[in-house]
């Protein structure tokens, strides 16, 4: 959409200002999960997560002021990324004018009160092109056993906002594992061949290890073509030595001989839900994964907040500052969440953007957060939850601001869904051992060059 929208004086955004710009240009759009429904429903497309709060979260939009003759059926899509980009594409290509909403993953909103890195990641690049608005952003945190790392004589008093060393995080639940054999897992995490290792898990230690993948990280939006592509670099080969011997050992090949085993090869099978289960179900005793996990993890694996169960910022490789490339090094969150856009070929465009004033509303936000676990991309709103409004997840606020402050974005640009799954497809065939780490990554950066030539 043209120009830069502003947030009102209540720090939501006007109906004229949307409507105004989604006229002017279209929305771009994409569309996921089922198309059925009552005719007479606004149609969102939302994921799996949304399905046991639909009720609560319209109610939540009424109260915020939505007309209540504007009828909404939330349909829950595919959770994994990939899979719900893959009917996005299918149903534009068509030309479908339902559902009216979707849940997409780049566009720009208000740059007065959102996060700034989730409103670059938001961006169109060299635009201000404002598409619709961020629902809800993720950070994620590294998520433990408190009782048993306690139980194995370790101090956590400061880990809620100190991150801890990538080795220190070795010794601990490698430590962990050895005095409790009931764990199949010292640590979980995402490392399969799909889009959220290119776009987060390895980004962010990658980055935390003081690697990129463009060098500075204002090179992840862009210019594709006129870039440095830095992927074949020793600390991006580093990561992968420190995954290898997470998974398979120090005298694994190509691993890390100073670091112990914590996990198994598992791992590069692993998605947000195939890591979580393990923890859930008490059998890991560490799990890197988003804060949707939370309220899952108080509810049905019965832990209690801030006693058997708690979570702390990711760990780092190298201090902030040391390297070479700004933006790396330190403490790194990928900056996950999606962003609710209006499908181009919706004939209800009022009534969408009055939908999307009200899930501006701070306190859709604080319901969406208590109920989901899903965070606002107004810093602000986390800030100031407390247990009345979000319920256990209040414990974890502190954790949840130190990672929204050190946030890694993904790229950008035009060529990203070319280069995600190249990116993806090395790194594991890497943490396989099938490729050395060196020939892995110089692969990929051949392939990443081919990509920028051609999209330039």
């Amino acid at each position: 959409m043209a120009g830069n929208a502003r947030t009102g004086a209540d720090g939501g955004v006007s109906r004229r200002q949307v409507l105004a710009a989604a006229s002017a240009t279209g929305v771009v759009g994409s569309v996921a999960g089922c198309l059925g429904g009552g005719t007479d429903s606004l149609q969102i497309t939302m994921d799996q997560e949304w399905a046991g709060a639909a009720d609560t979260v319209k109610d939540a939009l009424y109260d915020a002021g939505l007309d209540e003759d504007i009828r909404i059926e939330i349909l829950p899509g595919d959770f994994d990324s990939g899979a719900r980009r893959a009917s996005f594409t299918s149903a534009l290509d068509a030309g479908r004018s339902r559902p009216d909403m979707f849940m997409m993953d780049t566009l720009e909103y208000v740059e007065s009160d959102y996060l700034q890195a989730a409103v670059d990641a938001a961006s169109h690049p060299g635009s201000d092109a404002l598409y619709g608005l961020p629902l809800f952003q993720g950070y994620p945190v590294l998520h433990y056993r408190k009782d048993l790392v306690e139980a194995a004589g370790y101090d956590t008093s400061g880990w809620a906002t100190e991150p801890i060393s990538w080795n220190r995080f070795a010794e601990v639940a490698a430590d962990v594992v050895d005095q409790n054999g009931e764990l199949d897992y010292g640590f979980t995490t995402q490392a399969a061949n799909y889009v959220g290792t290119a776009c987060c898990t390895f980004n962010e230690m990658m980055t935390s290890l003081g690697g990129a993948y463009f060098g500075d990280h204002e090179n992840l939006f862009g210019p594709v073509g006129d870039r440095p592509i830095t992927v074949d670099e020793e600390p991006v080969h580093e990561t992968i030595r420190m995954m290898r011997a997470f998974m398979y050992g120090p005298d694994a090949e190509y691993a890390n001989s100073d670091l112990p085993r914590v996990t198994n090869g598992n791992l590069v099978q692993f998605t947000e839900e195939p890591s979580r289960q393990p923890f859930t179900d008490g059998r890991a005793a560490f799990m890197r994964n988003w804060p949707y996990a939370i309220p899952i993890n108080l509810s049905d694996g019965g832990f209690t907040a801030g006693e058997d169960y708690d979570v702390m910022p990711l760990p780092y490789g190298v201090e902030e500052g040391v390297s070479a490339y700004e933006g790396a090094g330190g403490s790194s969150h990928a900056l996950g969440g999606w962003n609710l856009a209006i499908n181009e070929n919706t004939t209800r465009l009022e009534e969408c953007v009055a939908v999307l004033e009200a899930f501006a509303n701070p306190e859709v936000m604080l319901t969406v957060l208590g109920e989901i676990g899903l965070l606002p991309p107004d810093p602000s709103v986390l800030e100031a939850a407390d247990e009345s409004t979000v319920g256990g997840l209040a414990q974890f606020v502190d954790t949840l601001t130190v990672a929204g402050k050190n946030t890694v974005p993904r790229p950008v640009t035009a060529a990203w869904p070319d280069e995600s799954p190249r990116i993806a497809s090395q790194v594991t065939a890497a943490y396989r051992g099938v490729k050395s780490p060196e020939e892995a990554m110089g692969d990929l950066k051949e392939r990443l060059e081919l990509v920028e030539t051609e999209v330039q």
